[in-house]
């Protein structure tokens, strides 16, 4: 049964637990997440599409805010959640506080992270980390004339 709500960062070391005895590959991708649109889900379709589990950090309100301005997020780190959490291709919501996902991915010790093609390798947080125990970095192709940005743009 899919969450209807985030996973605790407290709870998720059992959680990981659980789904490498049940030898899962799990992949992870993070983001904002404030405005969903096609382009977002096409990227954690392609996501999903590179293991057996979906793990999204999500950044925390104060941490959109220190990152996008004090007039972001739109929508509370709680909605952004559970409307991520009820996709079809996510399996699991992490909120993290901090600017960026490194702790988390520290954590999980995904066997693939991934990001959009817009970013290089080099540029991707815990690329290093990953590639040191072995586990995969995957840029994947973005949608094309979808993006935050120009949704931003059009709303002012």
């Amino acid at each position: 049964m899919k969450p209807a709500r985030p996973v605790s960062k407290k709870n998720l070391p059992a959680l990981l637990t659980k789904l490498k005895k049940q030898r899962k590959t799990i992949v992870f991708t993070n983001g904002v997440f404030d405005i969903i649109h096609r382009g977002h889900i096409d990227y954690l379709h392609k996501a999903r599409s590179l293991g057996d589990i979906l793990i999204v950090g999500m950044n925390s309100d104060s941490s959109v805010r220190r990152l996008k301005g004090k007039k972001r997020p739109f929508q509370k780190q709680a909605d952004r959640a559970v409307i991520v959490a009820s996709l079809k291709p996510v399996d699991y919501v992490v909120l993290f506080s901090e600017d960026t996902p490194e702790r988390l991915i520290e954590l999980i010790r995904p066997d693939t992270l991934v990001k959009g093609a817009d970013y290089k390798v080099s540029q991707i947080v815990g690329a290093r980390f990953v590639k040191s125990y072995g586990g995969k970095v995957r840029r994947v192709r973005l949608t094309a004339g979808r993006s935050s940005s120009k949704l931003f743009k059009k709303l002012s």
